[in-house]
């Protein structure tokens, strides 16, 4: 079996505080944790994510029920929230139950933008929301409620 190309690991956000953020990516989201680590001491993210050396940092990946190790996050104590704009990247989910996620979001205190209606390039309709984390990484949940005519 010949590899592919390229293969689309993970998404890693860098965070300050992995247990505050899994309130947002797991217990709203519903990813799953596949496990936490305490960063190597020699982590290559310091490097890649230019991370002044010093606090210990944490790794945690997540998965969902059928797309293993999708996510991860790096907490870097005492990081600030990003407020860089525009927003270099975001990631873009479908979202089941994108009412509660929403709800939810709100309910951690987290910015929450406008429904926009979206209408996709084969004509289906329906609505989704930028939500930023504790951390100001970007988030997309979309959510088709009309199928194409």
């Amino acid at each position: 079996m010949t590899k592919p190309r390229i293969r689309f690991q993970r998404a890693n956000f860098l965070v300050a505080d992995i247990d505050r953020a899994l309130t947002f990516y797991r217990d709203v989201l519903g990813f799953e944790v596949v496990f936490v680590k305490d960063s190597d001491p020699d982590s290559y993210s310091y490097d890649v994510f230019e991370i002044a050396r010093g606090p210990a940092m944490r790794f945690c990946v997540l998965r969902t029920a059928d797309q293993p190790n999708v996510m991860a996050l790096t907490e870097v104590p005492g990081l600030s929230p990003s407020g860089v704009t525009p927003r270099r990247a975001g990631i873009v989910l479908e979202a089941r139950d994108i009412d509660q996620a929403v709800a939810a979001s709100r309910q951690l205190g987290l910015r929450v933008y406008r429904e926009d209606h979206l209408i996709t390039k084969d004509g289906r309709e329906g609505v989704e929301y930028g939500i930023v984390d504790f951390d100001g990484n970007l988030v997309v949940l979309y959510l088709i409620r009309k199928d194409a005519p």
